[in-house]
């Protein structure tokens, strides 16, 4: 059996000379020349989560959609990805694909095919939790009848949920019945901005009727 061989012991004093070279040099004498290795550095966590949500009828049509970086800084190029998205999942019984370097979580209802995207790094439950949030959120706008025409006819609305949901790629919410609460509240607020505006008008109306008649 080899004997390991013996680490050389440093004369008295040594030691202590060394680490007083390396402290006068600004380091200690164990790490004066060590570098963290490359790789370990663990990455920032980002606050910027969805790249885009999108909803795509059962043609492969958009319908909805919003982008939440310049991945596909133009139109053209964001259908063309829409397209590609549709043609490998439309056919398939999963909810997750990996295209193109990113994570696509996606659920179908009736007409339309609903969709989440991230990076690939993204963790799959963080985006399957915005998809069922616009999902059950877009089931109660919509009435319980999450289908093209529907959709079209509630877009507003629709919008509203999705910007609840996500903000700049940020995850504002992953909760429908607080998705839902916020929705009404801007509704209500923008009707009676709107039921506001017309009671002056009205009201202006009147006015220069009874001047007029004077």
């Amino acid at each position: 059996m080899q004997r390991p061989e013996a680490w050389p012991r440093p004369h008295p004093g040594e030691g202590a000379a060394a680490e007083a070279a390396a402290a006068a040099r600004g380091g200690t004498a164990q790490g004066a020349g060590a570098t963290e290795p490359p790789g370990l550095r663990l990455q920032e966590p980002s606050l910027y989560t969805v790249k885009a949500v999108f909803i795509l009828d059962n043609d492969g049509h958009r319908l909805l959609a919003k982008y939440y970086d310049d991945t596909f800084p133009s139109i053209k190029e964001q259908k063309a990805f829409e397209k590609n998205v549709f043609n490998k999942t439309n056919r398939t019984d999963s909810e997750i694909a990996f295209f193109g370097g990113m994570t696509v979580v996606y659920k179908s209802s009736i007409d339309l095919f609903l969709y989440v995207v991230g990076s690939s790094q993204e963790n799959e439950l963080m985006l399957m939790s915005v998809l069922t949030c616009l999902f059950d959120s877009l089931n109660h706008v919509l009435r319980r009848n999450i289908e093209k025409r529907s959709l079209v006819e509630n877009m507003d609305g629709a919008f509203l949920v999705v910007d609840e949901i996500v903000d700049g790629g940020v995850i504002l919410e992953n909760d429908p019945q607080q998705v839902i609460q916020k929705v009404n509240f801007r509704v209500d607020d923008s009707s009676l901005s709107e039921q506001s505006v017309a009671q002056v008008l009205q009201s202006a109306k009147e006015q220069i009727k009874w001047s007029l008649l004077k």
